[in-house]
C-alpha cells in the first residue's frame, strides 16, 4: 500500500489534469467505440441525387457496406468501427466520386459529393485508391464479421478468443480457448459499446458475447491509450450490430451438426428505422466433447450452453443517441474424466449463469464535441458439484458456489480540433464478491505423494474432514484519464496519463504515463512507430478471498490461516513497443513489431486438479520479450491471405504467494512458465471470387509447444502412472506405456515421449532449456456457398468446416500448475446450412 503523501500527489497530478481538460474544452472532436459517416449526393447544379450507390471499404479488414440516397440525396452509415475508409459515389450518367474519410467514432464525418457529368454510365473499384498503412503508434487488428465468419472453430461456445487466437499476432492458444498475449497468463481486456469488462472471459469463468451479436472487433497488442486501464496486454474491442437506421429487416437462421454430437442453432434479427432500431442474437449448442479432456479422446464431457442478446437503440434527435445492451446466458458442462477417474465414477459437473445490463447514451454537445455515458452491471453465478458419492471423486472431492457481480460506469467527453483528438474521463467500479468452497482429499497417498503436509487435516481417508471456506467483499476501482493523439504533418504523437485507485482486500493507487510516436514515409508507404506504456494491473476476481489467505505455496504448503498468509496485491508493468508497417505494391502489408515487459507482481493462475476451477497467484516479478508479425493480402483476383507469427520469452521469478494446492519451488530463481513458446504460426488462404458466391478457404497452424515442467528428466517420467505416460506417448524402444502397464525403467536408455520434449539427462535448466509440449502442425479447410439459391427476400447457404484434417493427436499442456492436462480436439467435421435475408 502507498503511503499518504503518494496518496497525495495523485490526487494533485488528477485535479490538474481536470483542470487542463476544463481548458481544452472549447474546440473539440472525439473518440469513441463507433462512429458515423453522413453525407449529401448534389449534381453540378446543386441539386439532390436521389437513387445514386454509396459504398465504404476498407481493403486490410474487408468491410465493405453500401447504401442507397434517398429521395434528398443524403446517405448515412452508422455503427462504424474507427478506422480509415476509401468512399465512393457512383450514378448514371456522373463520373463516380471517391474520398478518403477517417471515422474517429461518436462524431459523425459529414461529406458532400459533388457530382460531375460524364459522357456513358462509369464503374469504379472504391478501394483501389486506399492507403494500406496507418500512421498510428498503437499496433492492432481489425476483423470485420465478414472474416471471422469462416474462420475455423476448435473450443465450443469460445465466443471471440478463437477469432482473436486465428487472426492477431504473438497470441499462445490454449486449452478450451483460452490465449495468453504476448507471454501474459490471460491479461486480456474485452470492451463492448464502450463497457470495459476486464474479468475473465473463458468459457470455464463466464459464458462469452456470441460471434454473431458481433459487427466488427479491433485487437490492441501493445500501448492502448489511457482509457484503457489493468488488464491490457491486450484489448478486444467489440462492436455489436445494431437495427438503427437500417432501411429493411434482416437476419439469419443457421444449424448445425458435427462431430462428437455436436449440434447448435443460430438466429438473429434485426430491424428498426432513422431513430430507431432492435437487435437479437439467440443461439444454442450441445456439445459430447464440450471442454477440452485430458485424454485424447471424450470421456464425461457433455455441455450445453445458450445465450441471448439483445440490443435496443434510440436517436431522438441529430444531438442524442441511446442504446441498452441485455444479455443473458446459462452453460452447464461435466468436467471430463481421466480413465482412472472414470472407472471410480467420478461425476462432477459445473453451471454458468451470466447476465449484462448495460445502457449507453451518447450527447452531441456541438460539432466538435460529445459527452458519452455508459453504466453497466454483470453477473457469473458459478456452481460447482461434486459426485454423490465423495470417495468417486478423485483425488479429491470438491463444490464451489460463487458470485461475481460488476457495478460500473465508464463516462468521457472528447473533442477535436485540426491536429488534437482529445478524450478525457472517469471509470467506477464495485466488484462483489461472494466465495463458498469445500475440499476433501479422497486419495490415501495424495499428501504423501504430492509432499503436501497443509492439506493433512483434510485427508478423508485418513479422519480429516472437509475444508470449508466462506466469505465475501466489494472491490472497489475507481480511474480517471487523458489522452490526446495529435498529428503533425507525417508525425503522430500519442500522448496520455491515467490515475488508479484500487480498494480491495489491499488497497493502492499509480499515475500511469502512455506516450507513443509513429511517422509515416510516404514516398515508400512505411509507418515506424515506438512507445512507452506504464499499467496498474489488478489481482484475477476469480476465486480471489480464499486465494489471498493461502500463503505461499498455497493451502498444501502451509496451515489454513497462519501468521505468513499475504493477500494478492496489485502490480505495475513498463512495457516498450517498437515496430513497423510496410505496404507492397497494392495488395500486401507488413507490421511487424517488438515488445519488452517488466512487471512486478505479475499474475497467474493455479488450476485444480483438471477442473474448471482456478485460483489467481503471483509472482514476485517478470520479464517477458518477444516479437510479433502479420502479413495481409487484400483481395487480388478472388483470392485474400493472412500469415501471422509470434515469438514470446515468459521468464517469472519467485516466490509465488496465493493458490490452493500449489507445489512449484518457493525459491527466488527464474524459470519459463507455461504460456512461453518458441513460434506459433498461423496462416490462412481463402478463395471467393463473387460476393456471396461459392468460397474456400485453409488455415495452417504451428506451435512450437509450451512448457510442460512435470517432466524435467526421465526420472519425473518414470515415476508417473500408466494413464499419465500413455498421455504423452511415453515409450521403451518400440513398448508404449499403457494405463496398466507403465514403464519404471528403460535398459539402454531408449526411453523418450512423442507428444511431449525432455531434455537430454543432465541438460535441463529451467529457463534456458525446459522440458515442452510437442511441436504441432494443424490444418483445417472450409467449403461453402452464401447463396446456393435464392428468393426475392431469402439466401440459402451452406458450410462445411473440417478441424484437425489430419487427426494430429496433440497436447495443449501436461501436468501443468497453470493449466493441467488437455489434448488438441481430434478430427472434427460439422456441416451448417442457413439462410440470410
Amino acid at each position: 500500500m502507498q503511503s499518504s503523501q503518494e496518496e497525495e500527489n495523485v490526487k494533485r497530478v488528477v485535479w490538474g489534469a481536470i483542470a487542463l481538460a476544463g481548458l481544452l474544452a472549447g474546440n473539440a472532436l472525439p473518440q469513441g467505440s463507433v462512429g458515423s459517416i453522413n453525407g449529401t449526393v448534389t449534381d453540378p447544379s446543386g441539386a439532390v441525387v436521389a437513387g445514386a450507390t454509396v459504398e465504404v471499404q476498407n481493403k486490410v479488414t474487408g468491410f465493405d457496406r453500401t447504401v442507397t440516397t434517398d429521395a434528398n440525396g443524403t446517405f448515412r452509415f452508422l455503427n462504424l468501427p474507427p478506422n480509415n475508409y476509401h468512399l465512393g459515389v457512383t450514378a448514371g450518367g456522373f463520373q463516380p466520386f471517391h474520398q478518403d474519410v477517417t471515422v474517429h467514432a461518436a462524431i459523425p464525418e459529414t461529406v458532400t459529393a459533388k457530382m460531375t457529368v460524364a459522357e456513358a454510365n462509369t464503374s469504379i473499384n472504391v478501394a483501389e485508391d486506399a492507403d494500406l498503412v496507418e500512421s498510428v503508434p498503437t499496433p492492432h487488428t481489425v476483423v470485420d464479421t465478414s472474416q471471422f465468419e469462416k474462420l475455423p472453430n476448435y473450443s465450443v461456445a469460445g465466443g471471440l478468443n478463437d477469432v482473436v487466437a486465428h487472426s492477431a499476432p504473438g497470441i499462445i492458444e490454449d486449452s478450451n480457448g483460452f490465449i495468453h498475449p504476448q507471454g501474459d497468463h490471460a491479461q486480456t481486456q474485452f470492451v463492448f459499446d464502450n463497457q470495459p469488462v476486464t474479468d475473465q472471459q473463458n468459457k470455464q469463468f463466464s459464458t462469452a458475447m456470441p460471434e454473431d451479436a458481433i459487427a466488427s472487433v479491433e485487437v490492441i497488442a501493445g500501448a492502448p491509450p489511457a482509457e484503457y486501464g489493468d488488464k491490457t496486454s491486450l484489448v478486444i474491442n467489440a462492436i455489436t450490430k445494431s437495427g438503427l437506421g437500417v432501411s429493411k429487416q434482416f437476419g439469419s437462421l443457421s444449424l448445425d451438426y458435427g462431430s462428437f454430437g455436436t449440434l447448435g442453432e443460430d438466429f438473429t434479427e434485426g430491424f428498426g428505422g432513422k431513430q430507431w432500431g432492435y437487435f437479437i442474437a439467440a443461439n444454442t449448442v450441445r456439445s459430447g466433447r464440450y471442454l477440452d479432456p485430458p485424454e485424447f479422446s471424450a470421456l464425461h464431457d457433455v455441455g450445453n450452453n445458450e445465450t441471448t442478446f439483445q440490443r435496443f437503440d434510440y436517436q431522438p434527435d441529430d444531438s442524442d443517441t441511446m442504446h441498452l445492451n441485455l444479455f443473458f446466458s446459462r452453460a452447464w458442462f461435466q468436467t471430463p474424466n481421466t480413465y482412472d477417474q472414470s472407472t471410480a465414477g467420478q461425476d462432477q459437473r459445473q453451471r454458468i449463469i451470466s447476465f449484462n445490463i448495460a445502457p449507453g447514451w451518447v450527447h452531441l454537445i456541438n460539432a466538435n464535441s460529445t459527452i458519452t455515458v455508459n453504466p453497466y452491471i454483470r453477473s457469473d453465478q458459478i456452481v460447482y458439484t461434486p459426485s454423490r458419492n465423495p470417495f468417486a471423486d478423485q483425488p479429491a472431492t470438491i463444490a464451489q458456489a460463487r458470485k461475481l457481480i460488476n457495478l460500473g460506469l465508464k463516462s468521457d467527453y472528447a473533442w477535436i480540433n485540426h491536429h488534437n483528438n482529445v478524450k478525457t474521463g472517469v471509470q467506477v467500479q464495485h466488484t462483489f464478491l461472494n466465495e463458498q468452497f469445500s475440499l476433501g482429499i479422497t486419495d490415501p497417498n495424495f499428501v504423501a505423494d504430492s509432499d503436501a503436509p497443509g492439506l493433512a487435516p483434510y485427508d478423508l481417508t485418513h479422519g480429516g474432514k472437509l475444508f470449508q471456506f466462506a466469505s465475501h467483499t466489494d472491490i472497489k476501482e475507481y480511474a480517471y484519464y487523458l489522452q490526446d493523439s495529435v498529428t503533425l504533418g507525417s508525425f503522430t504523437a500519442q500522448v496520455g496519463l491515467r490515475a488508479d485507485w484500487y480498494r480491495g482486500i489491499v488497497a493502492g493507487s499509480s499515475l500511469e504515463p502512455r506516450i507513443g510516436l509513429s511517422y509515416q514515409f510516404k514516398p515508400t508507404n512505411t509507418v515506424f512507430r515506438v512507445s512507452y506504456s506504464k499499467f496498474y494491473e489488478t489481482p484475477y476476481n476469480e476465486n480471489l478471498l480464499l486465494s489471498s489467505v493461502t500463503g505461499a505455496g498455497g493451502l498444501a504448503g502451509n496451515v489454513f490461516g497462519a501468521f505468513g498468509s499475504t493477500p494478492l496485491k496489485p502490480g505495475t508493468r513498463n512495457q516498450y513497443n517498437t515496430g513497423i508497417e510496410q505496404g507492397i505494391g497494392k495488395h500486401i502489408v507488413v507490421d511487424a513489431g517488438y515488445f519488452w515487459k517488466y512487471t512486478h507482481n505479475a499474475f497467474d493462475f493455479d488450476t485444480l486438479f483438471n477442473t474448471p476451477i482456478a485460483f489467481p497467484i503471483e509472482w514476485r516479478k517478470s520479464k517477458i520479450d518477444g516479437v510479433s508479425a502479420r502479413v495481409s493480402m487484400t483481395d487480388t483476383h478472388g483470392f485474400t491471405a493472412y500469415f501471422i507469427l509470434g515469438h514470446t520469452r515468459a521468464r517469472f521469478f519467485g516466490p509465488e504467494n496465493g493458490g490452493l494446492i500449489f507445489n512449484s519451488p518457493l525459491d527466488t530463481g527464474v524459470f519459463r512458465i507455461d504460456h512461453d513458446q518458441a513460434l506459433e504460426t498461423t496462416g490462412n488462404l481463402r478463395y471467393q471470387r463473387k460476393k456471396n458466391g461459392p468460397w474456400a478457404s485453409m488455415t495452417w497452424r504451428y506451435d512450437s509447444g509450451e512448457v510442460a515442467g512435470a517432466v524435467p528428466t526421465l526420472a519425473a517420467a518414470y515415476s508417473l502412472t500408466g494413464d499419465e505416460q500413455a498421455s504423452i506417448g511415453f515409450h521403451c524402444g518400440s513398448t508404449f506405456a499403457t494405463i496398466n502397464s507403465p514403464i519404471t525403467s528403460c535398459a539402454g536408455g531408449n526411453a523418450a515421449a512423442t507428444l511431449v520434449v525432455i531434455p537430454a539427462a543432465g541438460t535441463e535448466n529451467d529457463d534456458h532449456n525446459p522440458p515442452r509440449v510437442a511441436p504441432r502442425n494443424l490444418f483445417d479447410a472450409a467449403i461453402g456457398d452464401d447463396d446456393i439459391f435464392h428468393t426475392d427476400r431469402i439466401r440459402y447457404r451452406a458450410q462445411l468446416t473440417a478441424v484437425n484434417i489430419t487427426n494430429k493427436v496433440a497436447l495443449y499442456n501436461f501436468l501443468s500448475t497453470f493449466s493441467g492436462t488437455h489434448f488438441v480436439s481430434p478430427r472434427g467435421v460439422t456441416l451448417e446450412v442457413g439462410m440470410v435475408w
